[in-house]
């Protein structure tokens, strides 16, 4: 997801969130946010939580990058992508 700030600024967030518990896992917020930020998230909630079986994302560039799908193949992990106008399309960890 996208924001802006009072002064213009655009930031961004990775929400993480257990679609079976609907916990929040992690919030990430950054002004941009690369591929290899979003594997050092999925590390540090894989520590905690466990690694999922599968991960729905929408299709903004951090989770179409190289780092992300690497992580996904070694980690044996499989990305959903989630279609364009879906409610539920926000939301990065969704299956555990």
């Amino acid at each position: 997801m996208s924001d802006e700030l009072f002064d213009g600024r655009r930031i961004r967030d990775l929400t993480l969130v257990d679609n079976h518990t609907r916990e929040s896992l992690a919030i990430h917020v950054a002004q941009r946010i690369h591929g290899m930020e979003v594997v050092q998230v999925l590390e540090r909630v894989s520590k905690d939580h466990g690694k999922p079986r599968t991960i729905r994302v929408d299709k903004d560039q951090e989770f179409i990058s190289k780092e992300v799908d690497l992580w996904t193949y070694w980690n044996h992990v499989t990305l959903d992508f989630s279609s364009p106008g879906r409610a539920d399309g926000q939301r990065l960890y969704r299956v555990l």
